[in-house]
């Protein structure tokens, strides 16, 4: 809905080609493995998000370095990353929403609950103390629609970020 609203490109930061791996990674222990694929994802994405920048189109991806890194972090990884200046610069939406929500939302997908998503749930107060050292844009979607979510943050100020990234 964003990249529609924004008239941009989405970009996946799981690129086609790294499905597959993606899959057998899912399914192993080690969390500084799995860190390494993601983030070998996201600099393969991000290559295409700058490609996109370049041309003057704006572009839109789901996830970037802050949940990667948050993620894995929260789950034990001990990797030190240092990110390259060169990585274009989101402005980035941290969406939440209240416990007793995100439950029935969790509750109403579609999709298998993979070993790491039944992890995550353990350490849900250390991801969120993590996303507090990146900078963000923190959207309370308790209780809003899809549309209503979309409104709040088409009407968020931007200023300091890429004019085309979200």
């Amino acid at each position: 809905m964003l990249a529609a609203a924004r008239q941009a490109v989405l970009v996946a930061t799981v690129p086609l080609p790294h499905q597959p791996l993606r899959q057998a990674l899912d399914e192993r222990t080690n969390v500084e493995a799995r860190m390494c694929f993601y983030l070998s994802g996201l600099f393969t994405a991000a290559e295409e998000i700058q490609h996109h920048l370049d041309a003057g189109v704006p572009v839109v991806v789901e996830s970037y370095f802050a949940r990667c890194l948050t993620t894995h972090r929260a789950l034990g990884a001990q990797l030190g990353i240092t990110l390259p200046s060169w990585l274009p610069t989101p402005t980035t939406y941290h969406l939440v929403c209240d416990d007793d929500e995100r439950q029935r939302r969790l509750a109403g997908r579609n999709k298998p609950v993979s070993r790491w998503d039944s992890l995550i749930e353990t350490v849900t107060d250390r991801v969120t103390d993590a996303y507090a050292s990146f900078p963000m844009h923190r959207v309370d979607t308790t209780g809003r629609s899809p549309d209503e979510v979309l409104r709040v943050i088409m009407d968020t100020e931007t200023q300091g970020a890429h004019p085309h990234a979200d």
